[in-house]
């Protein structure tokens, strides 16, 4: 009752935002610079790149020693998204925005890509939204899952954030899927339904079977 009546004052400030600086990977890539890889790196990371520690976390790992003389404009699509990583991690900020990292990547990079990720974020001690679509991608990223379930286009409820492997569990089993990690090259696999891997998985109840694999 006491509200009833009272204007609102639109210049009134309730709470106060921080300003952050932030660096942003688009989705869409876009080779307009007319000079070299290095060119362009050292014009947008300056001494960012050549420090030991993400030469070490980001360089080396995505390998564009190679790429370093060539002209931006006749990198092939993977190729052009190491190179934005390496751009978009190489600015000083502090929040970094990466748009589908895993795109035209192959599954080997893809793997890399996700490690350099989170391992520049974590020695950086800075916070990252990353939008990816690509289940290995997703899978390295994430230290926690929360699972939506409920009807497409009616209903959803958010579960409340839980590990990796009881999230991805959880996920999988609504809908009745098993994955395995490959033994050679760790990368999760979709057992073909009804197989024997499929049932002995869902008989124990690992639908996200992760194996001994170094995380």
């Amino acid at each position: 009752a006491a509200a009833e009546g009272r204007k609102f004052d639109m210049d009134q400030k309730f709470t106060s935002v921080p300003e952050l600086t932030i660096s942003y990977k688009p989705q869409t890539i876009s080779p307009k610079f007319p000079g070299s890889v290095r060119e362009l790196i050292q014009l947008k990371c300056g001494d960012a790149f050549r420090h030991p520690q993400f030469q070490a976390d980001v360089v080396r790992p995505l390998n564009i020693e190679d790429l370093l003389d060539q002209p931006v404009t006749t990198l092939s699509g993977g190729e052009l998204q190491r190179v934005a990583l390496i751009l978009c991690l190489g600015k000083p900020a502090e929040v970094y925005l990466l748009d589908e990292p895993s795109a035209y990547l192959d599954s080997e990079q893809r793997i890399i890509a996700s490690k350099v990720i989170k391992r520049f974020i974590s020695h950086s001690n800075r916070s990252a939204f990353v939008v990816e679509h690509d289940f290995i991608m997703a899978t390295y990223l994430a230290d926690s899952v929360v699972v939506y379930e409920g009807q497409p286009g009616i209903e959803a409820t958010a579960t409340t954030p839980q590990p990796l492997l009881s999230g991805m569990n959880k996920f999988l089993q609504n809908l009745e899927i098993t994955f395995r990690r490959d033994p050679a090259n760790f990368r999760p696999r979709i057992n073909k339904k009804e197989s024997v891997k499929d049932r002995e998985q869902k008989r124990s109840g690992n639908y996200f079977y992760m194996g001994d694999a170094d995380e």
